[in-house]
């Protein structure tokens, strides 16, 4: 049975981590596969919003404890540089939407995953754990850097040290992440949004996120040069001569996110 499942349907690429049996704890075969079907998402024209979620009770646990009992440093670092980065980077950088759905437990990587997704949607059952000092290890997977510019320094530290749960609804109020449902709307709401996205102007998004993601590291000066050279990019698209021909032909636009 494959780790990770992988359709497309309606412009969006549903991706299930799928190891139900284990939370969908994270392995070297889930990340390699998911890694792969990231990177046929970013190629593949037709997909213009990925969702990523998970199998059964849980969204993803972290780390399968099985594959890293008693590593050497280097088998250490390899698992971190090999599994988790470039992972946390595909997220980042793809320049299409990405949900993450999170249905249930989101613990240590696996919250951190869920974090690095561009929109993050949970069930009102889900929770967040950055579990790592629970058994001596530190946030990896960007959450040293993702979490306190989500929730503020303060309230990362404590969650961090600690290893506090957090559920859905109080992730939303901190700002963690952006709503959550009822559990028995949580599939059809989630997956309502990222239709919706895949029918928006979805190279603006794309060009969006690059913004986002380059404002971590530019002062006010250099994000408003930064904004002109990409609003032209942004202005010399077709889906923005299409918006602004379906305004003034009061119709809805057809975007194709290009």
């Amino acid at each position: 049975m494959s780790t990770v499942l992988f359709h497309i349907e309606n412009g969006v690429g549903f991706i299930t981590l799928n190891r139900p049996d284990k939370y969908n704890s994270y392995n070297r075969n889930m990340a390699m596969t998911l890694q792969g079907y990231l990177d046929d998402c970013e190629k593949d024209d037709s997909v213009r919003c990925i969702y990523i979620t998970g199998a059964g009770k849980g969204f993803c646990s972290g780390q399968d404890l099985s594959e890293a009992t008693n590593p050497t440093p280097e088998e250490f670092g390899r698992m971190v540089e090999e599994n988790y980065n470039p992972t946390i980077l595909r997220l980042r950088n793809i320049e299409k939407p990405i949900i993450a759905a999170v249905n249930g437990v989101a613990a240590g990587a696996g919250a951190n995953i869920a974090l690095a997704c561009d929109i993050v949607l949970a069930a009102e059952s889900a929770s967040f754990i950055q579990a790592f000092s629970k058994i001596g290890l530190i946030p990896d997977s960007g959450g040293t850097f993702m979490l306190p510019r989500l929730v503020g320094l303060q309230r990362a530290a404590a969650l961090m040290m600690t290893g506090d749960k957090v559920m859905a609804a109080d992730a939303v109020a901190m700002g963690m992440i952006y709503k959550c449902y009822a559990d028995d709307a949580f599939e059809s709401e989630s997956k309502n949004m990222a239709f919706t996205l895949a029918q928006m102007p979805t190279k603006g998004i794309g060009l969006t996120k690059r913004l986002l993601n380059e404002s971590y590291n530019n002062n006010l000066t250099q994000q408003l040069g930064k904004e002109k050279e990409v609003q032209v990019l942004a202005g010399s698209s077709y889906d923005f001569r299409e918006g602004v021909q379906a305004f003034l032909e009061k119709r809805k636009p057809v975007f194709k996110g290009q």
